[in-house]
């Protein structure tokens, strides 16, 4: 890489003093040479403030006034930090020395790039992929989310079967590189999601727009995970489903998208049976509040948009269902559900 355009890695935080002693000075370390590392704070009621102001003074802080969840935390950060690349990286993300390189020359490459995510391994068991995008978001016919390397809960082991830079559908917030200008172009996340898949409706949207979404292996973190809201928090579900709901009305064509958004919701209904005879009744709850909401929205402002570009002509798409492959045919792992699929 001859001139090195500038990165600035951002963390959002909030109340997250004990992710950032840990694992701030690997970012703060990073060997990149043209690196501002920015912390937004999303109304932390902790102590994270005033231990940034004494232990990193060099760290530029953005201070919120309220927690507006990842999507407006992001959005109003974005607005103060002056950069080519934007990293938007958890506070529960421990990167590996020279980290930033590999996924920055991949970009640099190619303007048509617009998002790059890192290879992501579980900080608990490092040879196992993460729940968080793995190695590079795919997506289902009936817009459910999974990864190379991770399909619904099941996390594979990384043995390098996933070594090579791939476009994909999505890229993981847990750790997204992405062009400042394009992000600014697109408005950023949508702010009605707060929280969960707003990084998937982004990078459909960037998909849309003509650009590619990549993950470059050769770049490795390790994550966490369910640092704000564990696995299974009758909140992550109703956003998660929700979520859904909303990105598929947006970014779908008109023609189709009824008959595919009803088979989506039914499949829902399903998980939500599930969810309430193995005893997670306020999670069964959630999955129908989450309809009711989708219905409230849709009906009180105009969300859909006349996609110009079916799903199936997108990068990462997996043109069966990804329930079906999974619960039904006891497909587990990202290789053998694609390779079924052609």
């Amino acid at each position: 890489m001859g001139k090195f355009p500038k990165v600035a890695v951002v963390i959002l935080n909030w109340n997250g003093r004990k992710h950032l002693e840990q694992f701030l000075p690997a970012v703060v370390a990073s060997t990149y040479p043209n690196l501002e590392v920015v912390v937004a704070d999303n109304a932390s009621t902790d102590d994270s403030v005033a231990w940034l102001r004494t232990h990193f003074p060099t760290v530029k802080l953005v201070i919120h006034s309220e927690n507006g969840g990842f999507a407006r935390g992001y959005n109003q950060a974005l607005t103060q930090v002056e950069a080519d690349y934007y990293v938007l990286l958890n506070n529960d993300v421990e990167v590996m020395t020279g980290w930033l390189e590999p996924a920055v020359q991949l970009m640099e490459n190619d303007p048509k790039i617009a998002a790059v995510q890192p290879k992501i391994l579980s900080f608990y068991q490092k040879d196992h992929f993460e729940y968080a995008g793995a190695c590079g978001g795919w997506i289902d016919k009936y817009g459910y989310p999974f990864a190379r390397g991770r399909v619904f809960d099941t996390c594979e082991p990384d043995a390098a079967q996933y070594n090579d830079n791939q476009p994909v559908f999505w890229a993981s917030g847990a750790a997204l590189f992405i062009r400042a200008s394009v992000f600014h172009e697109l408005k950023g996340f949508d702010e009605y999601f707060f929280a969960h898949q707003e990084e998937i409706d982004l990078c459909w949207r960037l998909q849309l727009t003509g650009y590619s979404v990549w993950v470059c292996p050769a770049s490795v973190v390790y994550h966490v995970g369910g640092g704000t809201l564990p696995a299974g928090n009758p909140r992550k579900v109703f956003l998660n489903f929700r979520n859904g709901l909303l990105m598929m009305y947006k970014n779908l064509p008109r023609k189709g998208r009824p008959a595919t958004i009803f088979v989506r919701m039914l499949l829902d209904g399903v998980a939500g049976v599930r969810f309430l005879f193995s005893g997670k009744g306020r999670s069964c709850w959630a999955v129908i509040r989450a309809h009711l909401h989708f219905y409230k929205r849709i009906f009180s402002q105009k969300r859909g948009q006349n996609a110009t570009k079916r799903l199936s002509e997108l990068n990462g798409y997996y043109p069966g269902s990804l329930v079906w492959a999974y619960f039904v045919k006891k497909k587990k792992t990202f290789r053998v559900i694609i390779d079924s699929g052609k």
